[in-house]
């Protein structure tokens, strides 16, 4: 999933963002309202992390711009503001989601892993694929009664594969979802990532339950597809 972060806070932010990626996110991240502006509206993102208090543009005022634009993204608001009426006008600019800081980093992974989910059309952290499980909200994979052990990046990708299962699954909303502007998505780092992910998935006996669409891309779904 890949998520946007602005918060001015430069220790803040390198914080949340070492947060997010060890937890498998692709992350854009800046401390200036009107850069975080134009990234929203140049890429897609599963989440938003937004503080309030900007320089360049504020919080309020950023997200404003969005919902005036339709930009339907999930939007978690951070401030040091607690008041109830502070809290209103968050929600009333088209906040999803409202964290006070000080805050803990778990209850912040949480509550954007919920904000990813929702936009999928899910409540529920576990989802399961024929003998596949995952909890989403653990960020644990079983396949089969055994645990499968995988790195950040490769839990991200079955992850957003998982919460799309049964849909074919673009080359190119693989690199939207999953990368941030700072890899080089022009070479084959999906096609290299799908053949990692099987080959973890892989069981002796168990059919494959990711299947290449040829010139249409990838389905994560159990039972025989016929091309891996």
């Amino acid at each position: 999933m890949r998520i946007l972060l602005v918060e001015d806070s430069v220790r803040l932010r390198r914080s949340i963002e070492t947060a997010l990626v060890r937890s498998g996110y692709a992350v854009d991240a800046t401390g200036d309202g009107r850069e975080g502006l134009s990234l929203a509206e140049s890429y897609v993102y599963d989440a938003i992390v937004l503080d309030i208090m900007l320089p360049g543009l504020d919080g309020l005022s950023l997200l404003r711009e969005l919902r005036a634009r339709e930009r339907d993204v999930h939007v978690l608001l951070l401030t040091a503001r607690d008041t109830v009426q502070d809290r209103v006008h968050g929600l009333e600019a088209g906040a999803d989601d409202y964290l006070i800081k000080p805050f803990a980093l778990e209850e912040l992974l949480a509550r954007v892993a919920t904000l990813c989910r929702r936009g999928y059309g899910r409540k529920h952290p576990r989802v399961v694929i024929g003998d596949l499980e995952i909890d989403t909200a653990a960020k644990e994979v079983v396949r089969g009664g055994r645990i499968i052990t995988l790195k950040p990046r490769e839990y991200a990708l079955l992850e957003y594969l998982a919460l799309r299962a049964g849909e074919v699954v673009s080359r190119r909303d693989i690199e939207t979802h999953l990368y941030d502007a700072r890899v080089d998505t022009s070479s084959n780092v999906v096609e290299s990532a799908v053949s990692v992910l099987r080959k973890r998935l892989a069981q002796p006996g168990a059919p494959a339950l990711i299947h290449t669409r040829h010139g249409l891309g990838y389905i994560l779904k159990a039972g025989a597809e016929g091309t891996e």
